[in-house]
């Protein structure tokens, strides 16, 4: 039995929708930009999350392959980098 895949915008939606319910308000007129924030923290933090793993297993590694984990780090880093400035720009 396979689990429907939710897309990030369903789950900041979701998380919206929890939120308004627990504080018991309304963001009338706000949902979008309450959305969009919730989407961009949730990115943030799985990129510096990803970062982090990254970071783990440079650590990890025996000398000879540091390389190729310094230069999937920095290809990390160039990604990021680019979906950050691609976020930003759909604000």
């Amino acid at each position: 039995m396979s689990v429907p895949h939710k897309s990030l915008r369903q789950r900041a939606e979701e998380a919206k929708d929890k939120v308004q319910k627990i504080l018991d308000v309304s963001c009338a007129g706000h949902d979008e930009e309450v959305i969009k924030a919730i989407e961009a923290a949730i990115i943030e933090a799985l990129l510096e999350e990803r970062e982090r793993c990254a970071s783990v297993a440079y650590d990890q590694v025996c000398a000879e392959d540091r390389d190729k984990a310094h230069k999937l780090s920095d290809e990390i880093k160039r990604i990021r980098t680019a979906l950050t400035a691609n976020l930003d720009s759909l604000r």
